[in-house]
């Protein structure tokens, strides 16, 4: 899965707001805002005066909810990698550790209906964005250090392992190619198929196919 932008520019007078829009309240308002804006002007374009002008707040409060312009993409994500890594933990102990790690990315991707197309927005900026392919990888890097934890001390190994390493790149691997086919598939269920990249990398045990997997 913002983080992913970084906007500077002079600052805009507090009162200085788009006439006839009222003052965003909410992270969420203000991430849904940029994305307009990255539609209309083009992520590289777009400047963090841009979105504090556009939802009527100072850029000062715009950097209270965000570290810079590539974090808005990303939205809350150390609050859900929070979330990621307590559902770890909630994982029974003698689960495979492939198997908890493909449960947890399937709950860490499960969204209310009404934000499944922000959802996509997302991550078509986080995948499709060549200025925020570094901040990217600083995330990946912590999206994956969550399953490291969880994963060294189910495995007995230490969390430079490759065993664990290769568990961690390969559920990132995993749920970009997913990211990546859904982007290319209205009609397409993310979480079908996350859950059918995960079984083609690793089936496991009396989990059956699906018909016409």
């Amino acid at each position: 899965m913002t983080d992913v932008e970084t906007g500077i520019g002079p600052g805009r007078a507090e009162g200085a707001r788009r006439v006839g829009r009222q003052p965003a309240s909410s992270r969420t308002e203000i991430e849904h805002v940029a994305f307009q804006l990255f539609d209309e002007q083009g992520f590289e374009q777009t400047t963090v005066d841009d979105i504090a002008a556009a939802v009527g707040i100072a850029r000062r409060t715009f950097f209270s909810y965000f570290p810079s312009k590539n974090d808005v993409p990303w939205g809350s994500f150390d609050q859900e990698l929070v979330r990621f890594r307590a559902v770890l933990e909630t994982m029974p102990p003698d689960l495979p550790v492939l198997e908890a790690v493909r449960r947890a990315v399937m709950e860490f991707n499960t969204v209310p209906p009404a934000e499944q197309p922000w959802h996509r927005r997302r991550l078509a900026l986080i995948l499709g964005t060549p200025a925020l392919q570094a901040h990217s990888t600083l995330r990946y890097a912590e999206w994956r250090q969550v399953i490291v934890e969880f994963a060294a001390p189910r495995l007995g190994v230490a969390e430079s392992s490759i065993d664990v390493q290769s568990i961690a790149y390969t559920a990132l691997a995993v749920a970009i190619a997913a990211y990546d086919v859904w982007l290319r598939d209205d009609e397409g269920d993310l979480l079908d198929l996350l859950d059918r990249a995960f079984r083609t990398v690793a089936p496991g045990p009396g989990r059956a196919a699906r018909p016409g997997a």
